[in-house]
């Protein structure tokens, strides 16, 4: 009888718009129902990446029961507010983001902007609390022990040394992997490894953390992240579930553009777009190319090679979620609508300019219901895809 593959499960980033995933997984679990598929995790190994992190590391607290898991993620992420991830009240959004902003615009000309050196643009220890009541370090080391986990992976991006660092815990004895810029640390994973990973660049603060016994800040896991399916394979996933955090492939024909001079959000967005979204593309491509090589091995030469085939299921947006936060601007919090349209955000619709940067930030239900919405709208229209990667009949 051929061993059942070991699955994995891949959690890109992208701030708020992770509620994607989460409706990507209440449709699997929801497939597997139907298919009266054998209970337990179908993820054995889980890795993530910025906000992709988090819901791993809550999936992989509670993973001896997946469909519990799914629905506690589902119940944060269908009744989110800005409040819950970063001070969105006035008097927090002045000591951060105005303080930024004006210390961009006359900061050189006051002394003491100077010495106030802020760090962000948004101060987000309210996330901290709300990972304090998700993730729990010792459930995971008890899920492990359980048999209901095999590994856990979540990525940061070291500002000290340049590194992108995988912080992984594992059952088995894994050897910690070294590539190009990048390696693999073994560590018990908490709430720092969590809001080092989603520290987006400029928006949050890096954090702290202890790396071959120094202390390097971190931030957003998405940033020099070359191969952001790497982690679950050198973790022993032979099949990977990957989710995306935007549209894979764009439509064929003309593309909307404009003439004017782009503004601050909107090159804002674009480079965000470009950190959290253009590695898994080009990361998926590679993986095709080796498989598609490996196949034309023959069996003395492909036994002679360490590489493997790797099954892979990508699901991504089928729209642009740009476009879906665009009709969501004026769910924002006053305070932070005021610090957005100071860089460039505005309008609402087909009008919005900026709405890309706003769409990392967006932390409140009517836009992540609509993403979790789409999440199971796309996945169950691929039902037939998800039985036949499971090998759910």
């Amino acid at each position: 009888m051929t061993p059942t593959p070991t699955t994995g499960l891949v959690l890109t980033g992208g701030g708020a718009r992770a509620a994607y995933q989460v409706g990507v997984l209440k449709a699997v679990m929801q497939i597997r129902r139907e298919s009266k598929a054998p209970p337990g995790n179908p993820f054995p190994v889980i890795t993530g990446t910025s906000a992709g992190a988090i819901n791993a590391a809550a999936l992989a607290c509670r993973s001896a029961n997946m469909d519990e898991a799914v629905r506690v993620l589902a119940e944060v992420w269908e009744n989110f507010h800005a409040e819950q991830i970063y001070r969105a009240d006035s008097l927090g959004v002045i000591r951060t983001g105005a303080r930024w902003l004006t210390l961009f615009s006359l900061g050189w000309l006051i002394a003491r902007w100077r010495r106030a050196r802020p760090r962000s643009l948004l101060d987000n220890a309210p996330a901290s609390d709300l990972l304090q009541r998700m993730v729990d370090g010792a459930s995971i080391k008890q899920a492990m022990r359980d048999g209901h986990l095999e590994a856990l992976a979540v990525t940061a991006s070291g500002y000290g040394s340049g590194l992108h660092v995988t912080f992984y815990d594992a059952v088995k004895e894994i050897v910690p992997w070294t590539r190009s810029q990048r390696i693999a640390v073994r560590a018990e994973i908490g709430v720092p490894h969590l809001m080092a990973s989603s520290a987006i660049p400029f928006v949050f603060p890096a954090v702290p953390l202890t790396v071959e016994g120094r202390i390097e800040h971190f931030g957003d896991g998405s940033m020099r992240q070359a191969a952001p399916i790497s982690p679950a394979v050198h973790l022993g996933a032979s099949r990977i579930l990957i989710v995306g955090a935007g549209r894979m492939h764009e439509p064929p024909g003309p593309r909307a553009h404009s003439s004017e001079y782009p503004n601050l959000a909107q090159i804002a967005g674009h480079a965000l777009s470009n950190i959290f979204l253009d590695a898994l593309a080009v990361d998926v491509e590679r993986l095709q190319r080796i498989n598609a090589t490996l196949k034309l091995l023959p069996p003395e030469a492909l036994a002679r090679t360490t590489l493997r085939p790797i099954e892979t299921l990508v699901i991504a947006p089928s729209q642009r979620l740009d476009d879906l936060a665009a009709k969501h601007l004026g769910s924002l919090p006053g305070p932070v609508r005021g610090m957005l349209r100071g860089v460039g955000v505005s309008g609402r619709g087909e009008d919005a300019r900026g709405a890309a940067l706003a769409s990392y930030l967006l932390f409140e239900a009517p836009y992540t219901r609509e993403l979790v919405a789409l999440g199971v709208a796309d996945t169950m229209a691929r039902r037939d895809e998800v039985r036949a990667f499971f090998q759910w009949r």
